[in-house]
């Protein structure tokens, strides 16, 4: 055994519901992670159970540096070192070991040349097969149809015979699928007959044994095949090499004669588990959330390189070009406008100043199980070439995980409850306006995440914009609406929350955006950095910045950050949660909170969990702890006992943003920026949305390319560096100076 790092782990387990001694072996020749109750055990061979290390995934946690993840076999085992530095270590050695058999056979050549194949393999080619299968079945359709619509002759011949072929190949890719079902029972049936008919195809190895026994000439005992199976299994895979004499009569046949050298050869190929296992199954701690539970008929398989461009393709004749010069639709589906004519009888639209406003009736539409499922190879795939900790900046990843907007989109809905936010100068007490200030801030990301499904929001592209406002029912419509001609929006009145966002810098990733209420004189103004990290089954996305609450009356800032976000279960459904240590802070008044963004503990504990302090001014114990989910109930206990309900999302409806129509926006702005990659999601037109989403970035890099042989620096549009800081070039509180300046 090929021992490359061993060394004790703790290792989860149910049983006794907590952390366990384990003595582990890592044999990088055969792939295995193979664990025992003690060293010595070991030293004796009796193992407790092994993790087949081929296609696994190793997860890390950013809030905890000793524990890690192993993914297999449809199975997570967790594990935990004595500090980081002996857990990178092992995470070192196990990355290693994965890659090589992932990407070469089982067994070192100086063995046999062909690997052990065993029912997983068959299982794994099967579904592999299958895949292919069904993308050609759907090409072939495309193909068909398209032909039945020719009306050229002679196009039409030339497509009919794509058919024929195509129909011909579907043919002999299902006959070998049924080939491969029955080359796979046929397998099962010589192992459950305690035969082993052909040792990985080496030469003169057929039929070692007949019947149930393997002969010991040197002893005349005899081991049943299943005993020396058990052997191999506490031996760490290991088989003593027994001579074996081959005349051993079973009713009329005779074995051949075979030579002893290979019979040597054959008995030292190791035999492999055909999946993960424990002394116990019950034993170990497996990850089971609630939208999927994994098992290794389902467990995702490691497809070809070729895989991910062949997805979903369903018009292989189109081209880019073509798809570009099409005409362009009227508008996206995240948009719609009910009633022809602006005015009260069609609230979803207005006129402001000459501009057609519409309002965003967008939803959340959830991707299902099915097709999420369907693209588990390619996600697998994507994620064996990352290593943990990796910075996924500059990682593409595929078309079918995006969501159908762009992140500065969802950085508007910190204004989802733009009511809340208007409404901290009415506040006369100190006290009472930071606990305004949390109460909206607590508020806002439940609206950023309306789907059970985790999906990615487009990157913006480089001097990318979005502009959109909140009515927030106050204005006077019988009377003439004052509009804030010199805001960020000139089409809002002085009684609306509006919201400017631009992509300011591309590397690093960082936007900026801004919102104010004018006639409550409050602004906010915020840039977030964005770094993604891999986590193995995780991803983290490191929200880097802050945002400042400015409040005129009172002459107030309020400083708070953002927490970071996470993408759990990427192999299976992924969903999102938040984590980390925020604080908003208030200089002048002195108040300030620590709120604590709490990830689900994988031995228990509930998702989306928040605490939150608040203290007084030069106070160490807090007057309000609030506690609950970000994403449903929170209550506020105070310091005299009282509780209550401080923030019930279920309840609270989430106001409409308003938007120009599709035709009136810029060619930057976010909406018509990514309208054929949207249009394209929403159609499930995989294909067309990655060549839309690829059109951009390309066009995005040759100006960054172009700006370069230049040397032509960047400018941006709306904001201004400042220090570490982006701030809005015209906002509330320098139009207000500069009118009081010229009263």
């Amino acid at each position: 055994m090929a021992v490359s790092m061993e060394g004790p782990l703790s290792k989860w387990t149910n049983v006794m519901k907590g952390w366990q001694y384990r003595w582990f072996v890592l044999d990088d020749s055969t792939g295995l992670l193979s664990y025992y109750t003690s060293k010595d055990k070991m030293m004796r061979g009796a193992r407790r159970g092994c993790v087949r290390l081929k296609g696994a995934v190793i997860g890390i946690d950013d809030e905890d540096d000793s524990t890690f993840t192993i993914n297999c076999d449809g199975k997570t085992f967790h594990f935990q070192a004595r500090d980081a530095d002996e857990r990178e270590r092992w995470i070192s050695a196990l990355e290693d070991t994965i890659t090589r058999h992932s990407q070469s056979p089982s067994f070192p050549t100086s063995v046999t040349s062909h690997p052990i194949t065993t029912t997983a393999d068959f299982d794994t080619k099967l579904m592999e097969a299958d895949a292919y299968l069904q993308i050609l079945i759907k090409q072939t359709k495309a193909l068909e149809a398209r032909t039945d619509a020719c009306e050229d002759e002679e196009e039409k011949k030339r497509l009919q015979s794509l058919v024929d072929v195509s129909n011909a190949m579907l043919e002999s890719i299902k006959h070998s699928i049924v080939l491969m079902q029955v080359a796979k029972y046929a397998c099962v049936e010589h192992m459950d007959s305690g035969r082993l008919t052909t040792m990985n195809g080496v030469p003169g190895t057929e039929d070692i044994s007949t019947g149930d026994q393997l002969s010991n000439s040197g002893s005349g005992s005899t081991a049943s095949l299943e005993q020396a199976t058990e052997a191999i299994e506490e031996g760490g895979g290991q088989m003593t090499v027994l001579p074996v004499d081959t005349s051993t009569q079973t009713g009329s046949h005779t074995s051949s004669p075979i030579s002893g050298p290979a019979v040597t050869l054959a008995l030292q190929v190791p035999v492999l588990p055909q999946t993960s296992y424990s002394s116990s199954e019950d034993e170990d701690f497996f990850d089971a959330d609630e939208f999927y539970q994994a098992s290794p008929e389902k467990s995702p398989s490691r497809m070809p390189n070729n895989f991910q461009d062949s997805l979903s393709r369903n018009d292989p004749v189109k081209t880019l070009d073509q798809d570009f010069q099409e005409e362009e639709k009227e508008n996206i589906p995240e948009v719609s406008v009910t009633g022809a004519t602006p005015g009260k009888e069609n609230p979803d639209v207005m006129m402001r100043g000459g501009i057609c406003i519409v309002t965003d009736s967008s939803g959340s539409e959830e991707e299902s199980t099915e097709n999420m499922e369907n693209h588990q190879s390619v996600i697998t795939h994507l994620l064996s070439q990352v290593k943990l900790g990796m910075d996924l900046t500059k990682v593409v990843l595929p078309t079918f995980i995006l969501e159908k907007r762009s992140l500065l989109e969802m950085y508007a809905d910190f204004f989802a409850h733009p009511d809340l936010f208007s409404s901290i100068p009415d506040f006369e007490d100190p006290k009472d306006r930071m606990i305004g200030v949390i109460r909206w801030y607590l508020s806002a990301f439940h609206a950023g995440r309306k789907g059970s499904v985790a999906k990615k929001p487009y990157n913006p592209i480089l001097g990318e914009t979005l502009r959109c406002f909140w009515d927030l029912g106050t204005d006077n419509l019988d009377g003439e609406q004052e509009l804030v001609t010199d805001g960020p929006i000139p089409w809002a009145t002085r009684d609306n929350v509006t919201f400017i966002a631009e992509q300011v810098s591309h590397h690093p990733p960082i936007s900026a955006f801004y919102a104010e209420h004018y006639n409550k004189n409050i602004s906010f103004n915020a840039h977030i950095w964005t770094k993604s990290k891999f986590l193995g089954l995780s991803i983290g996305v490191h929200n880097i910045g802050q945002g400042c609450v400015w409040v005129r009356k009172y002459d107030e800032e309020y400083i708070v950050t953002f927490p970071n976000g996470y993408g759990r279960s990427i192999l299976t459904i992924p969903w999102m949660e938040l984590g980390g240590k925020v604080t908003i802070t208030c200089a002048k008044s002195g108040y300030s909170c620590n709120i604590d963004f709490l990830t689900k503990p994988f031995y228990g504990g509930s998702k989306h969990k928040i605490k939150a302090e608040v203290l007084g001014p030069s106070e160490k114990k807090p007057f309000c702890v609030i506690e609950g989910e970000w994403n449903g109930v929170m209550y506020a206990k105070w310091a005299t006992g009282q509780e209550e309900v401080f923030v019930d999302t279920k309840k609270m409806k989430i106001m409409k943003k308003k938007v120009q129509k599709l035709e009136d926006q810029g060619e930057y702005e976010s909406r018509k920026l990514w309208n054929r990659v949207t249009e394209a999601l929403s159609s499930r037109n995989i294909d067309s949305a990655t060549e839309a989403k690829q059109f951009l970035e390309e066009r995005q890099r040759r100006e960054a390319r172009e700006r370069k042989e230049a040397g032509v620096k960047w400018e941006t549009k709306l904001f201004h560096e400042d220090g570490e800081q982006w701030i809005y070039d015209n906002p509330l509180q320098k139009r207000l100076e500069l009118q009081d300046k010229l009263q």
